[in-house]
């Protein structure tokens, strides 16, 4: 039977072809927006559009229709790969059996609140429908703190599989299912194949890889399955895939290097089976959290995990009595068999317990798991009462504790051995751990095919070598021209600075082996840092000798605001002097809601400096967020240091994120903190710091410092400091709500 369908053709417009017909069934090659919307409203089931070739911007798409089972209704790229959704964009989807595949959403960020998502509006939603084979690649908002997913999943019976999804930087879940109508629960959702690339540290609440409804709705079941798919630095937060309903299944999935957990935060009756954990001694590197009741957790490996507390390497929480369905249900009826664990630092049983949280864990097992550690030690933790556990048949090798009733082994009484797949076996203990058939998955056999895999940053020193002349602007002439991860090699001579450098690429900036390089500021900042950009730099003096008569100025800032990229400033073997034309010469300076991974300081010498050396306090909001995760003070002189030596805030009572990091060892601390303008009167002002290790500094005359923690548990670590002159160190500890 003839097609008698109203169609494009092209003798009815150029841009939009008739590729094929069949009887009912038509495809269509358009080339504008313009004739996507035209066809868009009339397909039916077997129709299949294909989008051209090239750049489509500012391209909100909209896919509806009635396909069937054999005849759904296709959305596809002519050639895979090589159609870019970019600018303001997004893909909304309703109706049956729709399918969407080969298109690559980057260079942009949504205006709605999803990149992709199955449904139009709260009454049409996507059912039996299909996105494969579709990336999207730092599609993130520039507001760092405006939220949006990239994925949410409404309706029945959808499939999201073999896709790709890397660089999310703005708060909001990377991929979300959505339990907020009755037309979404018991969904029977198929998420697979699918490679979750770096989630950079978010530093706030708000940065999960994968979430499975929410507390509001968690009583509901979903029935997703999360099945072989791959996540690699995977770091946004502590919960790295989020369960918060019923009934999911989480199996064959792999977990490499990623910050966080496998949490089982709401909802009953899920099942986490044969996935397998790879920590590589990364730290945070977690594994799965258990709260609420019947969860069924089997047959997981699980090795190299650093994490501890709520991101350790296996936790089971206390709950709260009769618990609010936003808080912490108890542990009941947890299934927990032949899981492999091999060096975790930590097993936490019990986590959380305090005056809230004082229900233990109830009519639980933990049977025929194995544990090894390749040096003995006290892993295992309990908080509260374990006696609602019951330990049944767990080997346990280097295991000290006896916390818990382990079957406790010496090494030397176990032989293990890794086999073809990885993993590690004891080999005369058959019944306990994993599986030995358990197939891991190959992070090849995951995303489209055609889309490389790509790192998280551009690593420094991996480009190549410039060398730069001394004189006027020759620095910023050279990062200028400079290409991602170029070393920039100064020759000896000075080098003033009358422009502002605005980085924007990973540079290193060093002196040439044995040359005397100074740099010359001569503006209020001298580099300024925005998105994509990072400093190495290595063995040049920064003096203040030509510096302008202004306050406040800084050797280094970040943008005032605006930072939605992580970045990195690392400063080894420098001498920064003579800061002192005015008050309040600060050397870096942190931007509102810019984020460092880490600001390093080593092998260096500041003096005569007017203001603060670094001022990482623009978080005063007190929900979490912090300016660096990780700061790293060794082996340096400060003197005559007028401000604070380091400012670092991190104000509320979050407990989803893991920093800020302070690694403080082997300083010369002089006359720090003492100026009159110094706000506070601190050589060393922390609050809310998760993890300090202060050890072997002196201080010498110098303002005292203040440690204020207040949430988690923090590690506090403060050792063989010498005070001469100096005020004892003022801690205080708030407890943990």
């Amino acid at each position: 039977m003839k097609n008698t369908r109203n169609l494009y053709s092209l003798s009815a417009i150029g841009c939009a072809t008739l590729f094929a017909t069949s009887a009912y069934a038509e495809t269509y090659l358009v080339k504008t927006i313009a004739d996507y919307e035209h066809v868009a409203k009339q397909l039916v089931a077997g129709d299949e559009v294909v989008l051209a070739n090239g750049r489509w911007e500012n391209f909100e798409i909209v896919l509806r229709g009635q396909g069937t089972k054999d005849e759904p209704i296709t959305l596809r790229a002519q050639t895979k790969g090589k159609v870019l959704i970019t600018g303001q964009s997004n893909l909304r989807m309703a109706g049956e059996y729709l399918v969407v595949k080969g298109l690559v959403f980057t260079q942009g960020y949504t205006p709605s609140p999803e990149v992709i998502s199955f449904r139009i509006n709260q009454q049409q939603l996507a059912n039996n429908s299909r996105v494969t084979e579709t990336v999207i690649d730092e599609f993130s908002n520039p507001d760092r703190f405006e939220s949006d997913y990239w994925v949410a999943l409404y309706g029945k019976n959808n499939r999201f599989d073999h896709n790709y999804l890397a660089g999310k930087r703005n708060r909001g879940v990377t991929l979300a299912v959505r339990l907020d109508s009755e037309e979404s629960r018991e969904n029977n959702h198929l998420i697979d194949h699918n490679y979750f690339g770096y989630r950079p540290v978010f530093g706030s609440n708000g940065g999960e890889t994968l979430r499975v409804g929410t507390s509001h709705f968690s009583m509901f079941d979903s029935l997703t399955t999360i099945d072989s798919n791959y996540f690699e630095n995977c770091d946004g937060e502590v919960e790295i895939i989020s369960i918060k309903s019923g009934k999911n299944r989480i199996t064959n999935n792999v977990f490499d290097r990623s910050k966080g957990t496998l949490t089982l935060r709401h909802g009953n009756g899920n099942q986490v089976e044969s996935n397998v954990f790879f920590g590589h001694g990364v730290e945070h590197t977690g594994g799965i959290r258990i709260i609420n009741q019947d969860q069924v957790v089997k047959n997981n490996y699980l090795e190299g995990l650093t994490g501890y507390r709520f991101g350790a390497g296996f936790t089971v929480m206390n709950g709260v009595p009769n618990s609010p369905v936003n808080r912490y249900m108890p542990v009941k009826n947890a299934q927990i068999e032949n899981n492999t664990f091999v060096d975790l630092d930590f097993i936490e049983i019990g986590a959380g317990a305090d005056a809230e949280r004082s229900q233990a864990p109830s009519d639980s097992t933990f049977a025929n798991n194995f544990i090894y550690n390749q040096s003995a030690k006290n892993l295992v933790t309990v908080h509260s009462d374990a006696s609602g556990i019951e330990f049944i048949n767990n080997p346990a090798v280097n295991v000290t504790s006896r916390a818990v009733p382990l079957n406790n082994m010496a090494k030397d009484k176990v032989t293990v051995k890794r086999a073809d797949n990885g993993l590690i076996y004891p080999q005369k203990l058959s019944d306990v751990g994993v599986e030995r058939q358990l197939q891991v998955l190959n992070k090849a056999d995951v995303g489209p095919s055609w889309y490389g895999k790509k790192s998280a940053f551009t690593k420094f020193d991996s480009g190549k070598v410039v060398q730069v002349k001394a004189g006027e602007n020759t620095l910023f002439d050279a990062i200028a021209a400079a290409k991602d991860g170029d070393i920039l090699e100064l020759s000896a001579g000075n080098y003033p600075s009358p422009k502002i450098i605005f980085l924007d690429k990973t540079i290193t900036v060093k002196a040439k082996k044995g040359a005397d390089v100074t740099i010359l500021p001569m503006r209020s900042t001298f580099l300024e840092i925005q998105n994509n950009g990072s400093l190495k730099m290595i063995g040049v003096t920064i003096a203040g000798d030509a510096a302008p008569d202004y306050k406040g100025n800084t050797i280094f800032r970040t943008l005032k605001s605006g930072m939605y990229k992580n970045f990195r400033l690392v400063l080894d073997q420098m001498v920064v002097r003579d800061l002192d034309i005015n008050g309040f010469y600060n050397i870096f300076d942190a931007g509102y809601r810019s984020l460092a991974d880490t600001v390093s300081i080593t092998n260096s010498e500041f003096k005569n400096i007017t203001g603060d050396v670094l001022r990482l306090n623009k978080e005063t909001d007190d929900l979490g967020v912090f300016n660096a995760d990780h700061v790293v003070l060794l082996n340096n002189t400060f003197s005559n240091i007028q401000g604070t030596l380091v400012r670092l805030y991190r104000g509320g009572r979050d407990e989803s994120t893991f920093g800020p990091h302070l690694n403080m060892q082997n300083n010369q601390v002089i006359n720090v903190g003492t100026g009159k303008n110094n706000k506070g009167g601190l050589a060393l002002e922390l609050l809310g710091v998760q993890e300090m290790h202060i050890k072997n500094n002196q201080f010498k005359q110098s303002a005292s410092v203040q440690l204020v923690t207040q949430v988690g548990e923090p590690k506090v670590s403060i050792e063989n400091n010498q005070l001469v002159g100096t005020a004892k160190f003022d801690i205080s500890v708030t407890p943990s709500k």
